[in-house]
């Protein structure tokens, strides 16, 4: 050694650290829990998260309910679609047996010449079919034309159709505007109810009636009409309507029969010029 070295402190020998050995289990759980327990947050070396198995957990029970949710709005959409259609049935339904009472309840006795050219009278019915006269026929242009209106009701293999002519007294071969009320009804049947108190299935009846002998001219209206048919599923509907008493015959005159006076102050006062000359 030198005599400028005598005070100076030579390096230790390098020698192999002591981290460098395997940790035993022991002090790496101590460790833990002193980590665990620091007030300082430490960060772990292992990001938290779902598993595998969580997922597919997971995934089968959103799976299972996704299902159950879409099956109950598949059976909420055929119940409203079955609804509905139900709904349209019955709605028809309703508007056929309004437009048979409306027609039969405003019935009059005009009678018509029909398509040979012969008189028909105001009504004239069988057991499938009833073609009458009826007010109520709107006219908010005001054309020169009548109020009252021909209809005519049939069963075409169980559908309630309804037909309206364009004039009363009609040229030959004229034929109905026809619509569908109602498609598996059944069979539609009338029955005429007449002043001797008899149901008939045709009318008018072939002998005229005693109690009818001043209706003639009118048209030999039924006191009241039965119509009835069975809707596939729902059984029979049956109504009886009454028909309106007799309009006077002035009012209701069949072509031909004459200029007569009007009802009304005017009649009267051409009555009484008339007898007083």
């Amino acid at each position: 050694m030198k005599a400028g070295e005598r005070g100076m402190v030579q390096p230790a020998p390098m020698t192999v650290a002591a981290t460098d050995r395997p940790v035993p289990r022991d002090a790496r759980v101590r460790a833990q829990r002193c980590f665990d327990h620091s007030p300082f947050p430490i960060p772990h070396s292992r990001t938290p998260g779902f598993s595998l198995i969580e997922l597919l957990v997971a995934l089968a029970v959103f799976a299972a309910l996704a299902a159950a949710a879409y099956g109950g709005l598949g059976a909420i959409a055929r119940t409203r679609g079955v609804l509905a259609v139900q709904q349209d049935r019955f709605a028809a339904i309703a508007r056929t047996v309004a437009s048979l009472e409306r027609d039969l309840r405003q019935a009059v006795a005009r009678p018509v010449i029909g398509n040979e050219g012969a008189m028909q009278p105001a009504l004239v019915g069988s057991a499938g079919a009833i073609e009458l006269s009826r007010l109520g026929y709107a006219n908010p242009l005001a054309e020169s034309r009548s109020n009252v209106e021909r209809v005519v009701y049939t069963d075409e293999r169980g559908t309630v159709r309804r037909g309206r002519y364009l004039v009363l007294d009609r040229a030959p071969n004229s034929l109905p505007l026809q619509r569908d009320l109602l498609a598996r009804a059944g069979e539609l049947r009338f029955r005429y109810y007449g002043c001797d108190g008899a149901w008939r299935d045709a009318w008018p009846p072939r002998e005229p009636l005693a109690c009818q002998a001043d209706a003639q001219a009118q048209g030999q209206l039924p006191r009241a009409v039965e119509f009835r048919f069975a809707p596939e599923g729902l059984g029979e509907i049956r109504r009886i309507v009454e028909l309106p008493s007799p309009w006077p015959a002035r009012a209701v005159a069949a072509p031909g029969d004459g200029d007569a006076p009007p009802p009304g102050r005017g009649g009267r006062e051409q009555a009484a010029s008339r007898g007083g000359a």
